[in-house]
């Protein structure tokens, strides 16, 4: 809620979010996505690189593409992938204090939050 009391999310807010997070909760994006916060890499240096097969990672990329996670460039005949970095450090940099703050340890994240008044040991 916003100083008013109004929600502040915006109508539709709600299938954009689930989309955007939808994109970044697999593994395969998100390991591509670390490498390419490193450097620039064409398909199969990420391939190599994550153990994956060449069109496991195009696929992937391509919904990275659709969201503008990644920007790319044609260098001769091969595409080179780049992070966008203007949206992606800032988003890694929020998730990276929120989890050093609220998520001590990969195990136990999301289940123990007493202090910060969620529940405790959440069950899906």
């Amino acid at each position: 809620m916003d100083e008013s009391g109004e929600n502040s999310m915006k109508k539709g807010s709600t299938r954009m979010c689930y989309k955007f997070f939808d994109n970044l909760a697999n593994p395969t994006r998100l390991a591509a996505l670390e490498m390419l916060m490193n450097r620039p890499m064409s398909v199969n240096e990420l391939a190599d690189s994550l153990g994956q097969e060449q069109s496991m990672i195009s696929h992937n990329l391509k919904l990275l593409l659709k969201c503008n996670f990644v920007c790319i460039e044609k260098q001769g005949k091969k595409r080179v992938y780049s992070a966008n970095q203007d949206t992606l450090g800032k988003l890694f940099d929020v998730i990276d204090k929120h989890a050093q703050k609220y998520c001590p340890t990969v195990e136990n994240a999301c289940e123990e939050r007493t202090e910060n008044g969620c529940k405790k040991n959440r069950e899906n």
